[in-house]
């Protein structure tokens, strides 16, 4: 058991008792008399034990058994910072499991319930939480933001209701950097002091790509001054997108062959079936009485080639989509076009940047479906956690192996 184990001196394996019946293993540990330890501040070895206090943690199953580890942890004498209690070499300072069970409980959490987990390994989830908390804090810790020059920010639900967390993430390493409570200017300064932590430069953020929401502007504009804005061109998508389905609402009351076509209208064609495409041309056919839904969604399709221009022609073109879309008739599309008018230059900034929070949405689709799997989190404490350990790239293999 001891070389199990992998002790060394001046510990060893006092004695072993298993039970049966109450279906575990105990070790029992111990050190040799006269045995000495480092100091567990500064690393001086040679000290010897001052007192010791019996501890116990959970280890790694023994076959179908559970297994538990007892020792008298001592406390040194340190000619310069006096009495300390030494660090055993199986467990992390304030644990109650050792570090191979807590590195078996990091590997499950990353593709299970932490729940899940608990059932599994016979311990209630709460103690599992701890574990996780405390390695993804020190992995993030040790994380080096230096580097970072292009940041997306985007919203995602962490529970029903107005509750949101707002994700930043490295747009060119796709790793989540930091998630906070809200959606609100705040948000941006508080990104800001962790950056700064992790050895970052607010003035080395070159872009910033974002959605319209006026507090994330705000506060990008006090706490990132030098960055250029982009607006993320998902978002602007969705805003006509969202304004076709307006339109198409309000004239179903009138038209009932609109019923039951939504997904026509929001959907690329290439992803509708041959019979859903010939529905939806047979709705756009110029020669049909003219539906408010059908001009709406040609100039949702001009808009989309706007992508696709080089950077000399692309302001001329979203000049004529304006003066389109303005001249339209239809209240939803000029709402739309006045707010690509009132943050031109960010809409612009694409063809230079070249930069987009598909990044972002793709992370979000990963913690979503984690929440979903747990069935929601208790806490946005627990929420933001999970978003670390599954987008945030952690090197956590060097904290909780030896």
């Amino acid at each position: 058991f001891g070389a199990a184990l992998g002790l060394v001196w001046p510990w060893k394996v006092e004695s072993v008792v298993f039970n049966e019946e109450a279906g575990r293993l105990d070790v029992a540990l111990n050190y040799e008399r006269g045995g000495t330890f480092r100091c567990p501040r500064c690393g001086r070895g040679g000290c010897k034990a001052y007192d010791s206090t019996w501890k116990e943690w959970r280890h790694l199953n023994f076959f179908q058994y559970e297994a538990y580890l007892h020792a008298p942890v001592p406390r040194v004498e340190c000619p310069e910072h006096g009495i300390k209690q030494v660090e055993v070499p199986w467990a992390r300072s304030g644990s109650g499991f050792t570090l191979l069970f807590e590195a078996l409980v990091m590997a499950l959490v990353r593709e299970m319930p932490v729940a899940a987990v608990g059932r599994l390994v016979g311990e209630h989830d709460t103690r599992l939480w701890r574990i996780v908390k405390h390695y993804v804090r020190e992995a993030r810790a040790r994380a080096d933001y230096s580097g970072v020059r292009a940041v997306g920010l985007d919203e995602t639900a962490s529970r029903r209701g107005q509750c949101y967390i707002t994700l930043f993430a490295d747009l060119d390493e796709s790793r989540l950097l930091y998630a906070t409570e809200g959606r609100e200017a705040g948000a941006l300064a508080r990104f800001r002091l962790d950056l700064l932590a992790h050895g970052g430069e607010p003035e080395q953020i070159e872009e910033l790509c974002m959605d319209m929401l006026p507090a994330y502007l705000k506060g990008a504009a006090e706490q990132f001054p030098l960055a250029e804005i982009t607006f993320d061109k998902f978002h602007v998508l969705r805003l006509l997108n969202d304004a076709v389905d307006e339109v198409r609402r309000q004239e179903q009351k009138e038209r009932p062959e609109l019923k039951r076509t939504r997904y026509l209208w929001l959907r690329n064609r290439a992803n509708l079936t041959a019979r859903q495409q010939a529905l939806l041309d047979e709705l756009v056919n110029p020669k049909r009485v003219g539906l408010r839904t059908a001009r709406a969604y040609r100039l949702k399709l001009a808009f989309q080639e706007f992508w696709e221009l080089p950077l000399e022609l692309a302001e001329p073109y979203l000049k004529r989509w304006y003066f389109w879309a303005t001249h339209s008739r239809l209240p939803a599309m000029v709402r739309v076009a006045r707010t690509i008018r009132k943050h031109w230059q960010g809409v612009l900034r694409w063809f230079r940047s070249r930069v987009s929070n598909g990044v972002l949405e793709a992370m979000n689709s990963l913690i979503q479906a984690a929440k979903a799997r747990a069935r929601g989190y208790r806490t946005s404490e627990n929420f933001i956690t999970m978003a670390y350990l599954v987008c945030g790239k952690l090197h956590l293999q060097s904290t909780h192996t030896k």
